[in-house]
Parts: structure tokens; sequence; C-alpha cells
């Protein structure tokens, strides 16, 4: 039985693209539904799909930024980008034989698109360098920079409330219902979960490196990388060190 992934952060398209899907490709076992980029990135690393829908714009990974990294962490996934309008994209797309779906996804493009990624599946590796060159030529084209970057925090120390600039922080990671902020001068606790800030961090300077972590790169001092492809960050201001998630450390490499 075929399987995929479904990477999109707006529940209903989510829900309607599988509702779509098992119409169209009845033995197709969606394995996971990820609502940012390094979910589906994990996703992509754990279940080896066959395809992967993914939303151009995520929080966190572009979906340009995912199926760059797929294309090594998972060479036989068929791409499937799914895109509002935008000629220019989709004029790329068709001259680099990747299939997309505009929003919103009708029932005819869909099984289009379902025909051609059957007759692939059985060739699909032959794709995944020319999928990942395309992902990376666009990719500036989909820069998900917030207009206005969060700035600062109000975060929780005891009975105390801080005030953080968020050039501050040294990381993010998720805890429980609450999101730990590790600064040079402590940590504090944040209410907001880490997909929220994924959404308003500049995403060209806080990177995720684990579904539950997001690092300031200009507070990592270095990188390495052990045999099973993991990776850890040594970080200045904190004696610490975070562990990079094999997929991620693909998106490193490529900075």
């Amino acid at each position: 039985m075929p399987k995929c992934i479904v990477a999109e952060d707006e529940k209903l398209l989510a829900a309607a693209l599988q509702r779509e899907l098992a119409q169209a490709w009845p033995d197709l076992e969606v394995a996971e539904v990820a609502e940012d980029g390094g979910a589906a990135l994990e996703a992509i690393a754990t279940h080896r799909p066959d395809v992967a829908f993914l939303d151009i714009r995520m929080p966190g990974l572009t979906g340009m930024e995912v199926a760059a990294a797929a294309a090594d962490i998972s060479p036989a996934t068929l791409v499937v980008f799914i895109t509002a309008y935008d000629q220019y994209a989709v004029d790329a797309f068709e001259r680099g034989a990747v299939d997309y779906l505009l929003k919103p996804v009708t029932q005819d493009r869909l099984a289009q698109t379902v025909t051609r990624l059957r007759g692939r599946l059985a060739d699909a590796a032959r794709h995944a360098g020319r999928t990942a060159q395309l992902a990376r030529d666009l990719g500036p084209r989909f820069d998900t920079s917030p207009d206005e970057p969060l700035t600062w925090v109000t975060a929780s120390a005891g009975r105390a409330t801080r005030l953080i600039l968020v050039e501050d922080v040294i990381y993010f990671r998720a805890d429980n219902k609450y999101t730990l902020v590790a600064t040079a001068d402590g940590d504090a606790l944040l209410t907001r979960p880490i997909r929220d800030l994924l959404r308003q961090l500049d995403p060209r300077i806080f990177r995720q490196i684990h579904r539950s972590t997001i690092v300031n790169l200009r507070q990592v001092a270095s990188v390495e990388r052990d045999d099973t492809g993991k990776g850890c960050l040594h970080l200045r201001g904190r004696p610490e060190t975070l562990g990079v998630s094999q997929p991620f450390m693909t998106i490193f490499r490529a900075m």
C-alpha cells in the first residue's frame, strides 16, 4: 500500500485534502499530517513516504526547504507542492516536471496528479535531484519572513515576569504545555507554543533543529556531526549542547 504525508498548516485545508485523496486514491495511506515545515521534514524521515504533499508557505521551514532536504533523506519520495496561484511558480513547476496543486484543490486536478504519481512511483528516485534543484532555485521567492518579526517576549521566571529581547534568546524548547526560553542570564517559561513562535520569528536568525527546539543561529559557536548523521550544537553563553535531529542536519549543510 503506498503512503504519503500531508504538510498543511491550515487544518481545514488539510482535512479537505485528506477527504479528496480518499476518493481519488483509496489505497493511499496518509501516514501523518504535519502543521509546520519541521514536523513535515521529520515525518518524511520517519515514514519514508511514497509521496509528500507540501504546502509551500508553512511556519518554520518552507515547503521548498523541506523538498530540498527530502531529496537527501528520502530520495524515493515524490513531492507535490500545494500553492496559491502564482504563474511564475506554476510555469517553473511545469518545466521541472514537478507536480503541484493550486488552492483550493479541485477533485479533477487532484485526479490528474494521482494518475501522474502512480505512473512515476516505479522510478521515483530519478526525480529527486530535479525536485531538489527546483526547490533551491525557487526557494527565495517564497520567503516566509514575517513583515514585523517578534522583537521581545514576556516570560515567567519563578514569581517574576521578565521582558526578554528576542535577540538575547539562545534557544526555545517545548516543555509540556510551555516553551522554555534559554538566555545567558537563565531560563524562563512562555505559555506560547513553539508553532506560534515559528510564525513570528525571523527565519534568517532562528532555525528549527528538532521538532521541539528552535535555536538562535547567532548564538551557535560550532556544529558537530556524529556517525549516525545527527548533529550537536555548541552554544555561546550556555554550557549545554543541543541535539540536531538527522533530517535537520541537511538544512545546516545547505546554509
